[in-house]
């Protein structure tokens, strides 16, 4: 991954469980989501009821505004794998680091709770570049989600990853 820049650098982060949010950090991360998901893109069902399962990661600017958010989702509950989902950067901060900044710390986190699991996402395709840079790999052919083109990736894990390139 590409070392972030002083934008992303002055995020403060937060990892936390559906139950530790306020409900201002709730309204906020919503806020964020339908900006990103809906406005910006397509309407579809953004609250699917897996949030509470979830953990959720923000990413807030030096005045305490949500610039960035995923969600990280356990085994089992998407996928066999724990998965990460509702990527969200705000448009004001992309092409800062910020995108990358925010999958480095979901995916630290995501290993740190489900140590050496692999990670599967369901990515828009025109992200595919992206997280390839983030070490997924494309594991589906093309498909449509929402009418959005989508293609499901794997993150064998830094200890697989290292072991494959060692052969």
């Amino acid at each position: 991954m590409p070392k972030p820049s002083s934008t992303a650098d002055q995020l403060s982060w937060s990892f936390q469980t559906f139950s530790e949010l306020s409900p201002q950090q709730l309204y906020d991360l919503l806020h964020v989501r339908c900006q990103v998901f809906i406005a910006e893109q397509v309407a579809f069902q953004d609250l699917d009821y897996k949030d509470q399962s979830g953990w959720h990661l923000s990413g807030r600017d030096a005045a305490g505004v949500l610039q960035a958010y995923v969600r990280v989702l356990p085994p089992g509950l998407a996928y066999a794998e724990p998965s990460i989902g509702r990527v969200a950067v705000m448009q004001a901060v992309r092409g800062t680091g910020v995108g990358w900044e925010l999958m480095r710390h979901a995916m630290a986190e995501t290993d740190r709770l489900w140590p050496g699991s692999a990670i599967r996402i369901g990515a828009q395709a025109y992200l595919q570049k992206f997280y390839e840079g983030c070490g997924f790999e494309v594991v589906s052919d093309l498909y449509l989600e929402d009418d959005i083109p989508h293609l499901t990736m794997l993150y064998a894990g830094p200890s697989q990853t290292q072991a494959a390139s060692t052969r």
